[in-house]
């Protein structure tokens, strides 16, 4: 079995310093969590920025900035900037992420709309999918395929079909949101993706523990992070992203499960190295 990758949703763009105190807003803070993050052994750092107030922006300097801080702290990391942003925002609102210097080698593709509780929608129609992913492999940005359930898959597969994604291709499943967080329902999505594909796998809140186990067992990649869950425990606020990855490289030592340094990961999800070392 390969090496575990361990993804880092360090802040989202939902969650509250009122809902948890460690969440993170500002550049100085977002550079913070990264590094406990990386230094507990996260490779990947999934990226959403946040004006100082906490209010979630896609803006194109907001994120150069934010990169530029990690970047000096964690030099080897992989950062993933977000386009999927938040509910309510525009297409080319959302693709500026991938606009900044040097050009991202990874970053999300949200491959369908989503029902995220109450009257919240999020809205992906199908040309808006083609068309990031068209975008996404001009710029040549490897894209991590946001699925929160099995038509999304399918949606993923439309745009391979159509050429917009080489192989092999890598899936981040959240489940969670519309689709139960149950190890059934990861195993059927793990089976619903093309042989030799990579996935991750989230659990959202009390969730993220059981899929982050059942994950690493059956040979996938875990992410964690503030944006996904703000708990280590039952009732106990996690202090930081960094708490959250070390539970989870606690779990794969327990299994068994080597974790994958930055450059391992490249190689597993065969993306190049940043352009700016």
């Amino acid at each position: 079995m390969e090496k575990l990758i361990i993804s880092a949703a360090i802040c989202g763009a939902e969650v509250t310093k009122e809902q948890n105190p460690a969440v993170p807003y500002t550049v100085e803070e977002i550079a913070r969590e990264a590094k406990s993050a990386y230094d507990a052994g996260a490779s990947v750092i999934h990226l959403h920025v946040r004006w100082d107030d906490g209010t979630p922006t896609q803006d194109k300097g907001r994120f150069q900035e934010c990169v530029d801080a990690i970047r000096a702290l964690c030099p080897e990391a992989i950062i993933q900037p977000s386009t999927g942003g938040a509910v309510g925002m525009s297409d080319l609102e959302r693709l500026q992420s991938t606009e900044i210097e040097p050009t991202p080698e990874f970053a999300t593709l949200d491959c369908g709309t989503c029902n995220f509780g109450g009257d919240e929608i999020f809205v992906n129609t199908d040309n808006t999918v083609m068309n990031f992913a068209k975008i996404m492999a001009e710029r040549g940005i490897k894209p991590e395929l946001e699925v929160f359930d099995k038509g999304m898959i399918d949606i993923a597969l439309k745009a391979d079909r159509k050429g917009l994604l080489k192989h092999p291709l890598h899936f981040d499943f959240v489940l969670g949101v519309q689709m139960s967080a149950t190890v059934r329902d990861l195993v059927f999505m793990a089976e619903s993706v093309p042989a030799g594909s990579t996935w991750t796998a989230t659990g959202l809140g009390k969730n993220a523990w059981t899929i982050a186990a059942a994950a690493i067992c059956l040979g996938g990649h875990v992410r964690v992070g503030f944006e996904d869950n703000l708990y280590l425990e039952k009732g106990v606020l996690a202090k930081s992203n960094g708490e959250m990855v070390e539970k989870v490289a606690a779990l794969a030592r327990l299994l068994g499960r080597p974790i994958a340094t930055p450059a391992e990961a490249r190689e597993i999800l065969h993306i190049g190295t940043p352009k700016d070392l």
